[in-house]
């Protein structure tokens, strides 16, 4: 007769469970927000694509927001790896366009947070920060006379077009925003405009 009794988890499988369980409702709500914006988006049908119950949802969030605002804090962590001071402008702005090309899921979620209600900003989250504009027109990479929030927004732009706007980028270069050909045609052009920036 064989022993079926069930054995309870050792602490480091129910860390490491809860963990990948984090790690799946994270990459289910950002297709689902992505895809449907926060208020279209069902709490069950992120359980469902997340394969998990979905009170786990209240139990690791405390709910649909809080799932959204850990979202929020993984592009942050992310962000922080590629944001480099030291880079030249031209160079921030493509690492921006490729990390949009490589999973335009973040750009679509920015657009559906501006096309509905506004999306919840975590309390710790502070207001954009210009300093570096700010600093990077200080050291000629940025004209003088230009305004760099008005220079923020407009490559915000330019670097969210072709995954917000693909049939824009068809009808313009005549090619798929999500080719090779496209991305390395577009990110010289994205060069030279930022080069041209420093007037």
């Amino acid at each position: 007769m064989t022993d079926r009794t069930r054995r309870a988890p050792r602490p480091d499988e129910r860390r490491l469970d809860a963990e990948r369980t984090r790690r799946l409702l994270l990459e289910a709500a950002l297709e689902e927000f992505s895809a449907k914006g926060l208020a279209g988006a069902r709490v069950q049908d992120i359980a469902d694509r997340a394969g998990v119950n979905k009170q786990l949802i209240s139990y690791h969030f405390g709910g649909k927001e809080g799932l959204f605002e850990a979202i929020v804090r993984r592009w942050q962590e992310e962000e922080a790896e590629f944001n480099d001071p030291d880079v030249p402008l031209e160079e921030l702005v493509v690492r921006y366009l490729h990390n949009s090309l490589d999973d335009p899921r973040g750009s679509r979620l920015n657009a559906w947070c501006g096309l509905t209600e506004p999306c919840p900003d975590p309390a710790d989250m502070p207001r954009e920060d210009l300093s570096d504009m700010e600093r990077r027109q200080a050291a000629g990479q940025i004209a003088a006379d230009l305004d760099p929030a008005a220079v923020l927004l407009a490559l915000m732009g330019m670097v969210s077009l072709p995954t917000l706007m693909p049939n824009a980028v068809v009808r313009t270069f005549g090619m798929d925003p999500r080719s090779p050909e496209f991305r390395e045609r577009y990110t010289e052009q994205l060069r030279r405009i930022v080069r041209h920036l420093a007037g």
